[in-house]
């Protein structure tokens, strides 16, 4: 779907402990992460974070894609699934200061990060938070159908109407549109879309510094919001090395793509672990 987890369409919504797949609430007990595909002996941990009005569960259905020696973990954004009441941060920028923060269990492996629409810009603070404590960099950012950091201005939040969000919502593309409009689910998902859509219209994203790392920008060609042009503007926030990747489809080109855009990231993780830092993306 284009905001309602299939969590939330199918299965319910995700709770806490795990399922059979191995999946679940890591062990540490943070409440920032899900596991998606757990890994005994990860040569990379791969964090994703999702879209606005998404979820943990967005990614599930990545574990069938990934290697074997790679662990897949998602952000647990607060206000939503197993975090439903849990108060949202003021800000996207606090958002990946709070991630970062919780990311010190991740860092005995490398790491990368991968962020869609608004997880792109989530994924970016949690880099720059990352770098600025002096932790490990990650090996990669990975960031897809998201208008780069200073290049979107602040505006505020103006689908006053429900009816008007969901206009917009429906225009991004994806599956469960249907469920948009059943009163119930409605009622559970909208709190938190209107929150993040808030915290996205406050979003300031300016590049005072670049990150050290390699950055592959994706998006679809049917994107209305996010094109090449939008996108290919990540090249600006690093000085490790950028690369630009179209797949065919909408703002959600990753669910009909999932396989393929896997592949080309985790090629090109491999390339970079092989490389060293500086190696090209």
């Amino acid at each position: 779907m284009s905001v309602l987890e299939d969590s939330i369409l199918k299965d319910g919504p995700l709770r806490g402990g795990t399922r059979g797949d191995g999946a679940g609430e890591r062990p540490d007990g943070t409440v920032w992460f899900r596991t998606v595909k757990r890994c005994a002996a990860p040569r990379v941990r791969l964090l994703c974070f999702p879209h606005a009005g998404g979820a943990a569960s967005f990614f599930r259905d990545w574990a069938g894609a990934v290697p074997d020696d790679v662990e897949v973990v998602a952000v647990r954004y607060p206000g939503r699934e197993d975090r439903l009441f849990d108060e949202p941060p003021a800000s996207l920028e606090e958002m990946g200061g709070l991630v970062a923060d919780a990311c010190g269990p991740f860092l005995d492996v490398p790491l990368a990060l991968f962020g869609h629409s608004m997880g792109a810009s989530v994924a970016y603070e949690t880099a720059l938070r990352l770098r600025r404590s002096g932790a490990p960099a990650p090996t990669a950012l990975f960031v897809s159908a998201r208008t780069a950091p200073g290049q979107e201005f602040p505006r505020p939040f103006t689908y006053t109407e429900v009816s008007e969000l969901l206009e917009h919502v429906e225009s991004l593309g994806g599956t469960g549109r249907d469920a948009l409009r059943d009163p119930d689910v409605l009622d559970l998902v909208l709190p938190s879309l209107r929150g993040d859509y808030h915290l996205v219209g406050r979003y300031r994203g300016a590049v005072e510094e670049a990150l050290r790392l390699p950055v592959v920008a994706y998006f679809g060609t049917g994107d209305p919001h996010a094109g090449r042009e939008v996108v290919a503007h990540w090249s600006s926030v690093t000085s490790g090395g950028f690369s630009l990747r179209a797949f065919d489809g909408d703002h959600f080109y990753l669910r009909e793509h999932r396989d393929a855009l896997l592949a080309d990231l985790f090629g090109r993780l491999e390339r970079v672990g092989r490389g060293g830092p500086g190696t090209a993306v």
